[in-house]
């Protein structure tokens, strides 16, 4: 099989490379601006890497969709802070160009394998969120946070339109807050544009107050990268069982607030030789409209049903939350 991997070098593009060499005799070609963690497939002769940007690509996607049997378009931006601060490059990027992609994998009846996200859930009521029958729910215009939310969703439902009226084989996959090694430099230049754990973790290492954003008491279920990637490489695996379908791609029994993972963050680091003092690193609690401005709003909860992909891929998270920590404060501390 020939897969092709539109953002290669992101969090998750860079593991499902990487789990694809190494785990199949697949071969991957490749798009992405930067290739700093790509390291460990470039020279493979089963990777064929165009360093660029979709936009100045389109010839060569073209081409590259019909030669596949499989897209996976992986290209987008999913931090909270730019969906405040930039919300029309989110829906440049996470909706139009994504949906000249689609599109072309309409065309040519190509396999596409669809980042959709968690956060199209929205403040649905339902406990438990499930792929086929919760609502989705978002705030109203003036919070621009929902923009990443209201893209994902409408992506989902023309992918959806697509396969129904012209046969297009898709998959869409929700992640829900995969974490784990290379996702957010956590030393880069001070901001609030990481996510958690890269932002949590970069307060810890210059010894500065970890910021809960409303006390911290929002939920999430936080799945560790490894498990997300054998997920997605179960959808890739398995086409039949799992055309038309969406994926919850989850793991609720690592359902814990932001506070609970900021205390158990400073508790792993602070067990490191050299980073003792860390246990000492105080919480301070900030408003939302402080941290984020006016255009954020955020949910109580997010605990996803995964029920439908283990019965029909046999995919279901196993790791637990301090063993994705560790392995995550292992690597920043070994990378210097």
């Amino acid at each position: 099989m020939n897969v092709l991997i539109l953002g290669a070098n992101g969090f998750i593009g860079s593991f499902l490379c990487e789990k694809i060499l190494a785990e199949t005799d697949w071969t991957v070609t490749a798009l992405d601006p930067g290739d700093s963690n790509l390291g460990a497939c470039l020279g493979n002769p089963r990777f064929s890497f165009r360093k660029d940007t979709m936009g100045n690509s389109w010839d060569w996607i073209d081409r590259e969709v019909e030669a596949a049997d499989a897209v996976v378009p992986l290209a987008g931006i999913a931090r909270p802070a730019v969906y405040i601060e930039n919300p029309l490059l989110i829906f440049e990027l996470d909706f139009e160009e994504n949906l000249r992609v689609v599109r072309r994998c309409a065309e040519t009846r190509t396999r596409v394998v669809f980042p959709s996200t968690s956060e199209v859930y929205g403040m649905s009521p339902d406990e438990e969120l499930d792929e086929d029958h919760s609502i989705l729910v978002q705030g109203p215009i003036g919070k621009s946070r929902w923009i990443y939310s209201c893209s994902k969703q409408m992506m989902d439902r023309v992918i959806a339109a697509l396969g129904a009226q012209k046969g297009l084989p898709y998959t869409l996959f929700r992640p829900f807050n995969w974490i784990g090694p290379r996702q957010d430099d956590p030393l880069r230049p001070e901001g609030n544009d990481n996510r958690l754990v890269p932002q949590l973790l970069g307060n810890l290492l210059r010894r500065r107050p970890l910021v809960l954003v409303d006390g911290g008491a929002q939920r999430r279920s936080f799945t560790d990268i490894d498990d997300g990637i054998e997920g997605l490489l179960a959808i890739l695996r398995q086409p039949e069982a799992a055309n038309g379908q969406i994926f919850n791609l989850g793991n609720p029994r690592n359902n814990h607030s932001i506070r609970e993972v900021a205390e158990l963050l400073r508790e792993v680091l602070a067990a490191q030789p050299g980073q003792e003092d860390t246990a000492s690193v105080p919480l301070t609690e900030v408003p939302a409209t402080e941290y984020y401005g006016t255009g954020y709003q955020d949910v109580r909860d997010r605990r996803p049903s995964v029920r439908k992909a283990k019965e029909l891929l046999g995919w279901e998270a196993t790791r637990p939350l301090r063993q994705t920590l560790e392995r995550t404060v292992h690597f920043y501390l070994n990378q210097g």
